[in-house]
């Protein structure tokens, strides 16, 4: 990193109070609670790490990383050809849509922080159709305007992930706040590991794996009673 103001913007888009709307979603969990496959501490730190190895890390965290790089060479055109290739590879209706959802927030609050004309640009992309501003590419752009290095970008983008991954499992499950934070603990290497693997990516090293985790969020939309949109 190169300093504070790094760390600061960080800090602030991966914090779980801004207001991207990843409250509203649980990526597939509700669905493994409603089964009884999710019931406790352990079962949840199983299905996050399967969440973050199988498509967050691979996909995601790789793409945040990669779009550090267009922020800071200000390549508009690669950051949508980047966001393009990030949505072609979320099959599940409800999870693609609640990326997008995430990351048009994100940007909206992003640009409306200063005025910074690249991320002005990007915004007007996206208001014009010719992008679709998943969270892990305005995410990654977001901090990488703020002078973070992607690395750390893809570690705090994780980080948020399952932040919010435990967030709907306190909501979904008899779960006390120490043993969310016990699940958060546990993924730090993990996070370390794949943060590692996201930043010596290219575009063309971005994969997602997650038939079960997939199926499960394709069910999401018929149960009978629902608490998250995804």
């Amino acid at each position: 990193m190169t300093g504070d103001r790094a760390l600061l913007a960080l800090l602030q888009f991966a914090d779980g109070l801004f207001p991207a709307g990843g409250f509203a979603h649980s990526f597939g969990l509700e669905t493994y609670v409603q089964d009884g496959r999710v019931r406790d501490r352990h079962d949840l730190e199983r299905f996050i790490a399967a969440h973050l190895e199988g498509s967050a890390g691979p996909a995601d965290a790789a793409a945040a990383a990669l779009a550090v790089g267009a922020a800071q060479r200000e390549d508009a055109e690669g950051w949508i050809a980047l966001d393009a290739r990030l949505d072609a590879m979320k099959t599940v209706p409800e999870f693609r849509l609640a990326s997008r959802q995430m990351g048009r927030q994100a940007l909206r609050i992003a640009a409306g922080l200063g005025d910074d004309l690249f991320l002005a640009r990007l915004t007007r992309a996206v208001d014009e159709g010719r992008a679709l501003a998943h969270h892990a590419t305005v995410f990654g752009v977001a901090v990488g305007r703020g002078g973070a290095d992607p690395e750390r970008a893809a570690a705090a983008y994780l980080y948020s992930t399952a932040s919010l991954l435990v967030g709907a499992g306190l909501r979904l499950i008899a779960l006390g706040q120490l043993d969310g934070q016990r699940v958060l603990a546990a993924m730090r290497g993990r996070i370390e590991r794949l943060a590692a693997a996201a930043v010596a990516a290219t575009a063309d090293d971005l994969w997602s794996f997650n038939p079960a985790l997939e199926i499960a969020g394709i069910r999401h939309a018929s149960l009978e009673m629902r608490l998250f949109r995804s």
